[in-house]
């Protein structure tokens, strides 16, 4: 769960992994805690009040907080990229932080291999 006070982290990039229990068991949100609460805690109604919607907010994130699936929702909801509700953790405007930074981290990568074969 992310405070007000918090930084963002980035969700780390998931590696390919060899198939586990969890993998024959089902699509990874089968597992997902939030398949048990009400979806409405996870997507804002419309014209919703902004502390009542930071108040939802959180109190989905807490939801996220306890998922065993949490990496593979957020990864999911970068991935996609899925424009609205709370994903793994992470509202629409915190994912699109994370975006932009992965989209800044792999064009400073990009120019530095470049700099590098040139040098």
């Amino acid at each position: 769960m992310l405070l007000p006070h918090q930084p963002l982290q980035e969700a780390a990039v998931p590696s390919p992994r060899i198939s586990s229990a969890r993998d024959q068991a089902g699509p990874w949100h089968s597992e997902a805690v939030c398949r048990r609460d009400e979806a409405g805690l996870f997507f804002a109604p419309s014209k919703e009040p902004t502390a009542a919607r930071l108040s939802r907010e959180e109190a989905a994130k807490r939801v996220c907080a306890r998922c065993p699936v949490m990496v593979e929702c957020r990864e999911h909801a970068l991935l996609q990229p899925e424009p609205y509700g709370v994903w793994g953790g992470l509202t629409a405007a915190e994912r699109r932080v994370v975006l932009a930074r992965r989209r800044r981290r792999e064009a400073e990568l990009a120019r530095a291999t470049r700099v590098a074969a040139a040098g």
